[in-house]
């Protein structure tokens, strides 16, 4: 009789708990309320629907299950001539994004913020190929167990190509109403030469190439090469004093960052 009384009462309590927890709200992502005052029209869903494009997207990496060597990334060399370009990024900042993404992946990397004043004999080591420096710097603490040094350069960008294109109704506008000789083609005529669009468009290549070298060696391990393609555009348009447009692409930022993925994807692929 006891032995049933207390298996019921672990029913009671099963049950019991399984309510309580039923009752705890779902953990979920943050979300973000927008106080712009065109949130909702027209022109703020076209930009949103842009920026949503443009937005950083985590990458299923092929082998992020299994372990990779442990890993510094040192920064790269930024050898494009673009003056755009290099006046917006330093070779930390695409080091930071391969931090990043190479944890993402499941390589142990020891950042280069935790290095202090290490960082810059390891990057003279290893840009020089000085082999016993490299050895020396790697008997230091944290950094004993590490097998790679990583390295990310920009070798191009450049705007290889511009297009535009525009239509200007007065020409058409003044031509009917010439022809036409009623009121009604006038103001057709009016219509059509208020029309004004204006298309325009440029293309950027962006390369970079990624290099792997042996921590105890210097010795390069591996390296590859990604090049991406960047379109920013714009247009305009106005009929009867009413007028529309929108400009967008991906920025420079959001490119330096796809590359890196891109790269460490291969990393991830190949080497691991």
């Amino acid at each position: 009789m006891k032995s049933h009384s207390f298996h019921s009462g672990r029913i009671a309590a099963a049950a019991t708990l399984a309510l309580m927890l039923a009752a705890v709200p779902a953990l979920a992502q943050p979300t973000f309320g927008n106080p712009s005052p065109t949130k909702g029209s027209g022109s703020s869903n076209k930009a949103n629907d842009m920026a949503d494009q443009a937005a950083y997207k985590d990458v299923e990496y092929k082998n992020k299950g299994k372990r990779g060597p442990a890993l510094v990334v040192i920064p790269g060399e930024i050898k494009s001539n673009n003056a755009s370009f290099t006046q917006r990024f330093l070779p930390n900042n695409i080091a930071d994004f391969g931090e990043l993404e190479l944890s993402n992946a499941n390589f142990p990397v020891l950042e280069r913020s935790n290095l202090g004043s290490l960082t810059r004999e390891i990057e003279l080591a290893y840009n020089l190929g000085d082999v016993n420096a490299a050895r020396k710097t790697m008997q230091m603490g944290k950094l004993k167990t590490t097998k790679w040094v990583v390295k990310f350069d920009i070798i191009k960008a450049e705007q290889v190509a511009a297009a535009n294109q525009g239509f200007d109704g007065r020409a058409i506008g003044g031509l009917i109403g010439v022809l036409g000789g009623s009121r009604g083609s006038a103001a057709a005529g009016i219509a059509a030469g208020s029309v004004q669009t204006q298309d325009n468009t440029g293309v950027w290549l962006i390369g970079m190439r990624y290099k792997i070298m042996d921590a105890n060696t210097t010795q390069q391990v591996a390296q590859g090469y990604k090049e991406l393609k960047m379109e920013v555009g714009s247009t305009q348009t106005s009929v009867l004093g009413v007028s529309g447009g929108a400009k967008g692409g991906v920025g420079l930022d959001t490119m330096v960052q796809r590359l890196v993925q891109t790269a460490v994807y291969d990393i991830d692929a190949k080497y691991k």
